[in-house]
């Protein structure tokens, strides 16, 4: 157990020592009512059936479950949770018009070799009594999860942290590609990439297939881990998700990599 009086040993050396992120000790879950909450659970299981599903067909397919809501909190709800209808990603972010846009680098790119492209998002994470928003970095040619995290808030200082962990741990890519979410095309966020001498790359907008295979992730994620859990806390999530992660990497076959793993392609080929 985590004991903040401890004089001894600091709040930081304890996670270290327990394996658990600082994130996963600070953070709360975002409360909503209980009726919000699930609507919420059944828009995010939704997502990945019918992504072309705008509010007006959302809200008459709730009153079909018995939810009467209107399109006000209904759009709210959609905002928390990131739904962008049809051809957009289920971003976790919107685009901030005075930041600078970069141009998308991976078309016709062959991607052949770890640590050539790594990818970024975010995406909702429903808990019993509120939600967080999780955030991981993934190696394109390996399906490596490089690094992630969780939090209650998506800024770009917090974005930032998650890829600079990952570049001290697995060295760097040559190039990054988000989507032109505003924590992604903030100053923040890509002068540190340019800081590393790494290639800005970014979604067309409206184009969900430029991040597909993150996107692959969250499905798997939620459907293997976040779904068959409820979690209370912070703690029991970051644990939780510890688990799942190392098991993607390092137990979970994948048909599109020979039914090898991540990891026994990432440590072989980035080593």
């Amino acid at each position: 157990m985590i004991e903040s009086s401890n004089p001894l040993i600091s709040v930081r050396q304890q996670c270290r020592l327990l394996s658990l992120h600082r994130s996963g000790l600070y953070y709360q879950p975002l409360a909503e009512t209980e009726e919000n909450m699930t609507i919420m659970r059944l828009l995010d299981e939704q997502y990945y059936k019918t992504p072309f599903f705008g509010e007006r067909k959302l809200k008459i397919w709730l009153r079909g479950l018995g939810y009467f809501v209107n399109r006000k909190r209904l759009r709210r709800l959609m905002q928390l949770m990131g739904w962008e209808t049809l051809y957009k990603r289920p971003g976790t972010s919107d685009p901030n018009t005075s930041h600078k846009v970069y141009p998308y680098l991976l078309k016709g790119l062959a991607i052949t070799r770890a640590n050539q492209v790594w990818a970024t998002d975010i995406t909702y994470v429903p808990m019993r009594k509120g939600f967080m928003y999780l955030c991981a970095v993934i190696d394109l040619h390996t399906r490596y999860v490089v690094n992630w995290s969780v939090s209650n808030t998506m800024t770009a200082d917090w974005c930032k942290s998650v890829v600079e962990e990952a570049i001290t741990t697995s060295g760097k890519p040559e190039i990054f590609n988000t989507d032109q979410g505003s924590q992604f095309t903030s100053e923040i966020f890509t002068g540190m990439l340019k800081n590393h001498e790494i290639q800005i790359s970014m979604d067309g907008k409206g184009r969900a297939i430029d991040n597909i295979f993150i996107e692959r992730l969250w499905k798997s994620v939620k459907y293997e881990n976040i779904y068959l859990n409820v979690y209370e806390d912070g703690v029991s999530l970051y644990q939780g998700l510890q688990q799942y992660f190392e098991f993607y990497n390092t137990a979970r076959f994948h048909q599109s990599l020979g039914y090898k793993t991540p990891a026994d392609l990432y440590k072989t080929i980035a080593a």
